[in-house]
């Protein structure tokens, strides 16, 4: 004989804890994910600097000028190695004083029509296979290079703002508008972008396109597991994660072929427009809607589930739903945002739990980025190794779910922290030269157990918070990650100290962070907590 139904997990268990309607509203929030991840990342390539030169009026002239002109060596000064900033070009600015200009004109360019003295030239000539942000308004230069670092400040800034403010918002109105609202925003702002006069607006609406991008994830990420039963929990995370690797990935297929950040601008966002159908199509949370008394339409909601996968609800099942007397609170009143957030700042137990939480988030983060950044090193072509770095993090989330539910939550973090920390440390006593291929191997596999680290604290950290602030909680944690996130294109600049020290850093941090992961409880097969008193218990 079946047990009563006690929590709404008890009702997931009844209808399919991870049915035919669960797996359709996941694949339909896959979708909004795929854009959101390809809007992110759009920056990379719409503020990405491409080759440009010196114009030379002495020798061409510029309604004919090609960037591969035959007389550039005598008159441009080479590239060097030496003294270069992380990701800047410092000599695309530098040109040969002429000999005689007089003598000079655009027929005849020889090695001797130059000095050796240099100069900084004030007009250029790029190359015509890629247009950027760049191009279209002479940001170059090394004095310049600061609005190009900008867009990604912006970027980040926006992404900080949305952890939190998403969160608050979901708790407050619902999971389903306020992900919807964001989405409109993410394509609406997304596009305008193309529109803007210069650069000022340019970075605005980057801002506030990043704001919105940044919400889609967490918002999909919790709709969807407040929807499925606690033994398959973690599954849709991992689903949700592959769709936004994929959604990266492509980002770079789109701006190889249009090589036009106008073009690879408007393909990433417009059509993410029809997602305010989603508004007639998918449901609100339904333990939203109990927690705030709203049990006609949760009732309406799980009826419709149990349809979807061809199941009855049980009377107990309508009864737990529609009853307003029960109360999921050891209390007679129930619980509210501010009194469960009081519940916390009061229990050093879940303080304690939370600061380790939030440090553990920050350093994913931090490895995660940071490894991303180190991997422009790997050199090739931009666009291919962009892909197959973004596509390299599928392995990871799936060998996450493979161990979350073999394992559990906190074995899981921990092994994959410490399997990214060890291979990080692990590159340091390789000959880079002589062993680029076992470089790149350990260098894959530490973004392989990072990127399970990712996974799997998005789940265990979503299962440690009671259901009225769990979409806050999982905001501010991820609030904390992008701080670690801004953190992360600074450390290649301890290599000036230390060629190494970037590795070690991310070595050790990720190792820390593993070892801290131990403290904290295992959630596999647990009911989301309701309350304070509830999370408290685990």
């Amino acid at each position: 004989m079946r047990k009563g139904i006690d929590d709404l997990d008890d009702i997931l268990e009844e209808i399919g804890e991870f049915g035919i309607y669960q797996i359709s509203i996941l694949l339909l929030l896959c979708l909004p994910i795929t854009f959101a991840a390809s809007n992110s990342f759009s920056y990379v390539f719409t503020a990405g600097v491409p080759k440009y030169r010196c114009f030379i009026p002495e020798c061409e002239d510029p309604y004919t000028a090609t960037y591969d002109a035959p007389w550039t060596s005598w008159a441009i000064p080479p590239e060097s190695s030496e003294n270069q900033v992380i990701g800047v070009q410092s000599d695309t600015c530098s040109r040969y004083l002429p000999t005689n200009v007089s003598e000079l004109n655009s027929t005849i360019c020889s090695k001797n029509s130059f000095t050796n003295t240099i100069e900084t030239c004030t007009e250029w000539i790029f190359d015509g296979s890629e247009r950027t942000i760049v191009n279209d308004w002479n940001i170059t230069c090394l004095e310049n290079q600061w609005k190009i670092s900008l867009v990604g400040t912006a970027h980040f800034t926006g992404i900080i703002i949305a952890t939190v403010t998403c969160g608050l918002l979901a708790d407050k109105y619902g999971r389903k508008v306020t992900l919807i609202i964001f989405t409109f925003l993410m394509s609406l702002t997304g596009a305008l972008q193309v529109l803007s006069p210069e650069y000022v607006t340019f970075v605005v609406f980057t801002f506030i396109s990043s704001l919105a991008t940044a919400a889609v994830y967490p918002l999909a990420f919790i709709l969807i597991m407040e929807m499925v039963g606690k033994s398959k929990r973690g599954l849709p995370c991992i689903v949700l994660n592959c769709f936004y690797s994929v959604g990266e990935a492509v980002v770079a297929p789109i701006a190889w072929y249009t090589r036009d950040w106008v073009q690879t601008q408007l393909i990433v966002s417009v059509p993410a427009i029809v997602f305010l159908a989603y508004h007639w199509i998918i449901p609100e949370s339904v333990r939203w809607l109990l927690v705030n008394m709203k049990r006609e339409e949760a009732k309406k909601i799980m009826l419709r589930a149990a349809k979807f996968n061809q199941v009855t609800l049980s009377d107990a099942a309508i009864k737990f739903i529609e009853d307003d007397s029960l109360n999921e609170t050891e209390d007679s009143e129930k619980d509210t945002m501010w009194s469960v957030i009081k519940g916390f700042m009061t229990s050093r137990k879940l303080i304690i739990r939370f600061l380790m939480v939030y440090f553990i988030w920050g350093v994913i983060s931090f490895v995660y980025y940071g490894l991303s950044i180190n991997s422009t090193s790997l050199g090739g072509n931009k666009y291919l190794n962009f892909s197959l770095v973004a596509l390299a993090e599928i392995p990871g989330v799936t060998l996450s779910w493979i161990i979350m539910q073999t394992l559990g939550r906190r074995i899981s973090l921990v092994g994959s922290l410490l399997l990214s920390g060890v291979t990080c440390i692990v590159t340091i006593f390789i000959n880079g030269s002589t062993s680029n291929w076992a470089v790149l191997t350990f260098f894959l596999i530490g973004k392989i157990g990072i990127s399970s680290a990712f996974s799997i604290v998005y789940v265990h950290t979503a299962e440690l918070f009671p259901t009225i602030i769990r979409s806050g909680g999982v905001g501010s944690a991820s609030t904390v990650a992008r701080v670690g996130a801004l953190l992360a294109p600074f450390a290649p600049l301890l290599g000036l100290f230390f060629n190494q020290l970037p590795m070690i850093v991310f070595g050790s941090v990720a190792i820390l962070a593993g070892l801290l992961a131990t403290r904290l409880p295992e959630t596999l097969g647990r009911s989301l907590p309701e309350t304070v008193q509830e999370a408290k218990a685990i």
